[in-house]
């Protein structure tokens, strides 16, 4: 009976080891294949510069939860449902740090975008060219954000109809989860176009500060 008992007590610790060498062996190998799989899936969509992903136990990453993931890019481009796709992930992942020279998921063009993902809370800051702005917001030209308080940005422009030109005001704000603009004009919420729309996240408010040829915009949301 003791010659029994010291080898069932030999089995469990051969096996307690066997499990500790597992679980060394699966925090050196799954970051890195968890990491290569983010990369290729990202390089559908554009230039991969950086990709970090890190989790202990790694073993968790087995069900795609992570503590924290590390995204720089290049370029990205693609179509919002792809990007939904991915941000719908967001909620698996402790902390994210993204970002993008050039992004557009969508139909405006960011620069210097990036994303940063604390808890539940979602912020983007991002570069948005004039030029862009007004191949997205038509009816504005020489667009300068003028007021940013309240989660709503006021950016003044000039509008061109008839013939005649007149400086116009329009207000980018969040409604119902989605981020809008639309002219300070009597009936202008007829002319509101959506400039982001994402069924992971529901943004909450924007604001702006001027730089050189548009200005710096950051949007705060929710994961839903």
């Amino acid at each position: 009976a003791p010659l029994s008992r010291r080898r069932i007590l030999y089995s469990l610790i051969g096996l307690a080891e066997l499990v500790v060498v597992l679980l060394a062996v699966a925090q050196l190998v799954l970051p890195g294949i968890a990491a290569d799989r983010l990369r290729r899936r990202l390089e559908r969509s554009g230039q991969v510069l950086e990709v970090q992903v890190h989790a202990f136990p790694a073993i968790q990453l087995l069900w795609q939860h992570a503590d924290s993931v590390v995204v720089r890019m290049n370029s990205y481009t693609s179509n919002p449902g792809h990007l939904s796709g991915l941000l719908g992930q967001v909620g698996d992942i402790g902390s994210l740090d993204a970002s993008a020279s050039r992004l557009q998921a969508g139909p405006l063009i960011l620069h210097n975008a990036t994303l940063r993902k604390r808890g539940n809370t979602v912020t983007g800051t991002a570069d948005v060219a004039e030029s862009d702005l007004r191949s997205v917001v038509p009816f504005l030209v020489n667009v300068t954000p003028v007021t940013s308080g309240g989660g709503r940005l006021t950016l003044q422009g000039t509008a061109s109809a008839f013939g005649l030109n007149a400086t116009v005001d329009a207000t980018v704000s969040a409604q119902n989860g989605r981020l809008v603009i639309a002219p300070d004009v009597p009936l202008g919420g007829l002319a509101t176009i959506t400039l982001f729309a994402n069924p992971a996240l529901y943004v909450q408010g924007v604001s702006a500060r001027s730089s050189p040829g548009g200005f710096t915009a950051t949007a705060t949301a929710t994961l839903r």
